[in-house]
């Protein structure tokens, strides 16, 4: 079984009940792994995933909606009546300090081994390199790769050509898309239209949008998205799970 399902869609925080931050769960072929767990992810994730089964957490940069529901998942493993190995974590430098910030007493280390972000790293099937991308904190693209299946990832980073490297060929790009058309420049942020544009250079099979800033209309997204790129596209809902092949 191969599937991305999404945790959570929405930027800065979670905008109404049932919604959730930045976090996508990836299996292929019994291989589980998160990208990022911001806030309201962790009681999705564990719908289809208990705490104990996940292989691998990868975790973009330390905004606490990419990050802040990782504390709970530290928790459920530390205080597991089992709590076995530990996981392993790849993240971005600032990530770990500032989820260890919210836990006084246990620490992150007893949970979690931490490969530093960005790098080259094998992860069960998949080969992850990630590269720098512009944001206000250090930051990680990624790109995924196993036999018969790439997935990329922008995070919540702004353009740059590393997009087009991460995404080559993708056949499922996660572009985070927090501006719409006519909103100020911000050159650490994507919009649908900026995302669509590198999805099309980079020959991405598959954009789909997500980190929607609160308020914000979806549906105008996609349509700026499409009206730039070729192939599909899709805006990213919480539950939503996506069939990779």
């Amino acid at each position: 079984m191969r599937r991305l399902t999404v945790l959570g869609t929405c930027g800065a925080w979670p905008e109404a009940a049932g919604c959730g931050a930045s976090g996508f769960l990836l299996e292929y072929d019994g291989y589980r792994l998160v990208l990022d767990l911001g806030y309201a992810t962790f009681p999705r994730l564990l719908e289809h995933c208990p705490a104990g089964e996940l292989d691998a957490v990868v975790i973009t940069h330390e905004h606490p909606d990419h990050c802040a529901d990782l504390s709970a998942l530290s928790r459920a493993r530390y205080f597991a009546p089992e709590r076995g190995p530990r996981l392993p974590l790849y993240c971005t430098p600032g990530v770990v300090g500032r989820v260890q910030a919210m836990e006084p007493t246990e620490s992150l280390a007893d949970v979690f081994t931490v490969h530093p972000l960005p790098a080259r790293h094998r992860l069960g099937p998949f080969r992850l390199d990630a590269e720098q991308l512009p944001h206000h904190v250090p930051h990680a693209g990624l790109r995924l790769t196993a036999p018969g299946l790439t997935v990329a990832y922008s995070g919540d980073a702004g353009p740059a050509p590393a997009l087009a490297r991460l995404a080559a060929g993708a056949d499922l790009f996660i572009a985070g898309t927090t501006l719409q058309d006519g909103d100020p420049d911000d050159p650490h942020l994507l919009s649908a239209t900026t995302a669509a544009a590198w999805a099309g250079r980079a020959g991405a099979q598959h954009l789909l949008l997500t980190h929607f800033w609160p308020g914000s209309d979806r549906a105008r997204s996609v349509a700026e998205a499409r009206a730039a790129f070729a192939g599909r596209v899709t805006a990213a809902a919480e539950g939503m799970v996506i069939d990779l092949g």
